[in-house]
């Protein structure tokens, strides 16, 4: 999820930067902080088992059930008195004028469907699906939204999401669902599916794995204890590297073509739970279930869907980009465990490559060009020259700024468009132009990106 952070840091390439250097970037004032709930817990499973990956750690930190950062009700995630501020809690256009309107277009392009349902993974407080919804049910004809659903685990966010759109669907006569997984729902072919993904994919557990002359060795957290117990000034916890491939390592270090050919001493992350959670998109917005018996003879085919998958990252793996962030700063990654959000850069080619077969995507394209072309500025003029005062006008503008900065928000942010939709035209895939691909004798190289935090 994109946290705002004073200072963000710039885009570099540390391709083989050595543990040490990471260990000692990365623990830097925290050798005297008291054990916290999630650090002894960590702490004992490393003395049990030996070191983990730093997709349990990522687990851990976020989602134990009573210590983890999503579960605590006593955390203040979002807005300005949590640890970071999103798009939607900028500014109501963003989800009411820009994505409300996307959704609605591409409904109308698929004939209009005469049922409809609307999906969010990561809901957040509901912000984003309450103000995409105000738009929704005032262009769908009556009783076209039968259901709401939200995935998400944290049973205290699910209760600011009840409070947050439980009267209106109350009023508009429509069914509010909850789910832990995305896989929990069902597939309906006669229902046109309008699915969101809103910094959702950036908080999944990543692995991270390094290239060396034996294969894939993953990069694990140990103890940084001595034998007799002290805890050096660096802190408890320690960067090591595998000194084997294991088959976690070598399984995801061969689960894209494009990181094969990566040469010795590259460093990726990787996030299995992103491919899977990506291909049950896919198969939820396909007009066809793939696994279906009928599939073949068509007898299966339904309205099919569209999706807008939102967050920051780029079309190729990262390698430095996990991080950690406190009251809107990037601050070490483990610094008190459970009490800061943990992120990395989504690889949205990854995102792709699993939905390959089952939908059309396009893109990704930066935030600002998004909402731009989608006249974001037009429609912030409008609200402006409406404004009751000078300050209101302020706000409005402010909020503009912030959210289309190509020199923050506005190029970090980058948004992926899904659609069961095979068409091409302008028309059916704006705002994502689609620009022909230019003829290679061969493929490029792959890419591999390091996002420092320092």
């Amino acid at each position: 999820m994109f946290r705002v952070p004073a200072a963000f840091g710039a885009i570099s390439r540390q391709c083989r930067r050595p543990l040490s250097q990471w260990n000692s970037r990365l623990n830097h004032n925290v050798a005297s902080e008291r054990l916290l709930p999630v650090q002894k817990i960590i702490l004992g499973d490393i003395k049990a088992t030996g070191p983990i990956s730093f997709a349990k750690y990522m687990q851990l930190c976020l989602s134990h059930p009573t210590h983890g950062y999503y579960m605590n009700p006593g955390n203040p995630v979002f807005g300005a008195s949590g640890d970071f501020i999103t798009s939607p809690e900028i500014s109501q256009v963003f989800g009411e004028w820009l994505l409300g309107i996307w959704f609605m277009t591409q409904w109308a392009n698929a004939g209009r469907p005469k049922s409809v349902r609307m999906v969010e993974l990561g809901p957040g407080r509901g912000t984003l699906m309450d103000d995409m919804l105000r738009i929704v049910t005032k262009f769908l004809p009556t009783q076209t939204l039968k259901s709401v659903h939200l995935v998400e685990t944290s049973q205290a966010l699910r209760a600011v999401q009840q409070t947050t759109l439980g009267q209106t669907a109350k009023r508009d006569n429509y069914d509010l669902h909850w789910h832990d997984r995305l896989s929990e729902i069902p597939r309906e072919p006669s229902e046109y599916t309008m699915l969101v993904a809103h910094e959702f994919f950036d908080a999944l557990p990543v692995h991270i794995i390094q290239r060396t002359e034996t294969g894939w060795n993953e990069v694990l957290i140990a103890s940084a204890a001595t034998e007799t117990g002290e805890v050096p000034e660096t802190g408890p916890l320690r960067r090591v590297l595998a000194p084997l491939p294991s088959a976690v390592s070598t399984l995801l270090g061969n689960s894209s073509q494009r990181f094969r050919n990566l040469p010795v001493g590259s460093t990726i992350e990787v996030t299995p739970a992103s491919f899977r959670i990506a291909h049950q998109i896919g198969r939820l917005l396909s007009d066809e279930d793939p696994l279906s018996q009928t599939a073949e003879t068509g007898g299966d085919k339904g309205v099919g869907g569209c999706g807008l998958i939102i967050d920051y990252g780029g079309d190729h793996a990262y390698e430095d980009s996990f991080r950690a962030f406190k009251d809107h700063e990037i601050v070490d990654v483990f610094h008190r465990p459970g009490d800061c959000d943990l992120t990395a850069n989504v690889d949205f080619a990854y995102l792709k490559e699993a939905m390959t077969g089952l939908v059309t995507s396009y893109g990704p394209i930066p935030q600002a060009d998004f909402l731009d072309r989608m006249g974001l500025r037009v429609r912030a003029e409008a609200l402006a020259r409406s404004a009751a005062s000078e300050e209101r006008r302020k706000v409005i503008h402010d909020a503009v700024k912030r959210l289309a900065d190509r020199n923050a928000m506005g190029n970090q942010y980058q948004i992926l468009g899904v659609s069961s939709s095979q068409s091409t035209s302008e028309a059916d895939t704006w705002p994502f132009v689609v620009e022909p691909k230019p003829a290679t004798e061969s493929e490029p190289s792959p890419k591999v990106d390091a996002a420092s935090s320092s």
